[in-house]
């Protein structure tokens, strides 16, 4: 029996990384494809996922002939291959694959909101964000929330009138707690790491995994470890990610405090992460907005307990003084006291870790999503 086609659709192909394993698992199930930008992470994900995957350019800024052209172009596709289901993350790829499907006539139009942006918006463009995604639900059949926060969202900017539904308990991936998984490492790695990164055994490491920009709280991060280096020895942060100067940029001076203070490690962009966890003692994640933050669950998979922020996801993956700490957003001095706190009560960070892999582990396994989903594909 011929199976039924589903195209996943993500504006780039780095987006490809939230949906690890998942279209190689709903492949035995269905004949997927994946769409995207074109890039060499969506060629890596067609190999690594075992399914199809196309590329078309989408842009994540607004540009409008470009989007004109990427709609059309969705369209064509979408008619052509006669999907039974189209299943989109990201804003972008949302809105343009929900409004192609509809044009085309899939059957199942899907949308999971991973993000809001407009909240932390004002006036004209937070107006023009909110007629996108109304515009998005409108033409989409089933919309799924990533959590809690985003479904409240959803309902008090009234972006739907649409049923919403959270898969599993949040989170579109879950996450793998056998290859997050802080045993994997022996000692002498760590060490080995250690040194490379000019860390002592004696340091508190703190860690930051995620795009270096304004939104995820750099500027605030960076000013509160400052004034950390200037009050306490035996400090380290190891940031884990890349610039994205274009899009959001860091202040002139977070930058210059990022390259000119020694106990400050920027290794940019890595494919694994673990290892970064493995040597870590505290992730700060000082976001001003998220759906539903797979690098908090990862941290929490690998025993590392979390600093972030009061926002969607952020909130219902940690519990304040459980498995981690919550903080208001873009306060500096608040984010400062308590990173302080993990240094004037070392005993902290190891009655919070405790907490924080059997969290993650009883709420967000990778498998017990994909059988969700796999479930409500099932149900349409």
């Amino acid at each position: 029996m011929k199976k039924k086609k589903i195209i996943r659709v993500v504006t780039s192909d780095v987006s490809y990384g939230l949906l690890t394993g998942q279209l190689k698992f709903l492949n035995q199930y269905y004949d997927v494809i994946g769409v995207s930008s074109p890039g060499e992470k969506a060629i890596k994900a067609g190999q690594s996922e075992d399914v199809r995957v196309v590329g078309i350019e989408m842009q994540r800024q607004i540009s409008i002939i470009k989007d004109c052209i990427a709609l059309y172009r969705l369209y064509k596709f979408f008619k052509k291959e006669k999907p039974y289901i189209v299943h989109s993350i990201t804003p972008k790829a949302g809105l343009l694959s929900m409004i192609a499907s509809y044009l085309a006539k899939v059957p199942n139009r899907i949308h999971t909101f991973t993000g809001l942006i407009f909240p932390t918006r004002e006036g004209v463009f937070q107006k023009l964000l909110i007629k996108t995604d109304q515009l998005l639900c409108k033409c989409a059949t089933r919309i799924y929330p990533e959590g809690q926060g985003v479904l409240k969202d959803l309902k008090k900017y009234k972006i739907t009138k649409k049923p919403l539904k959270i898969i599993a308990n949040g989170n579109i991936n879950g996450i793998d707690i056998n290859y997050f998984d802080t045993t994997l490492y022996s000692e002498k790695e760590k060490e080995e790491l250690r040194k490379e990164l000019s860390i002592s055994s004696l340091d508190l490491v703190y860690v930051f995994v995620g795009r270096l920009v304004k939104d995820k709280g750099i500027n605030e991060l960076i000013s509160a470890f400052k004034r950390i280096t200037h009050e306490y020895e035996n400090v380290k942060l190891i940031l884990v990610g890349s610039y994205e100067k274009e899009l959001d940029p860091v202040f002139p001076e977070t930058e210059m405090e990022i390259n000119d203070n020694p106990n400050i490690i920027s290794v940019g962009w890595q494919n694994d992460v673990r290892p970064y966890f493995a040597i870590s003692d505290i992730l700060t994640f000082p976001s001003y907005r998220e759906g539903f933050p797979n690098v908090v669950l990862q941290a929490g998979a690998m025993g590392v307990p979390c600093i972030v922020t009061d926002i969607n996801g952020s909130n219902e993956i940690i519990s304040e003084g459980k498995n981690g700490m919550i903080i208001p957003v873009k306060n500096t001095d608040i984010l400062y006291n308590t990173m302080q706190k993990f240094i004037k009560e070392p005993m902290l960070k190891e009655t919070l870790a405790m907490n924080a892999r059997k969290i993650i582990c009883n709420n967000y396994e990778r498998q017990f999503v994909w059988d969700s989903l796999l479930e409500e594909y099932k149900q349409l």
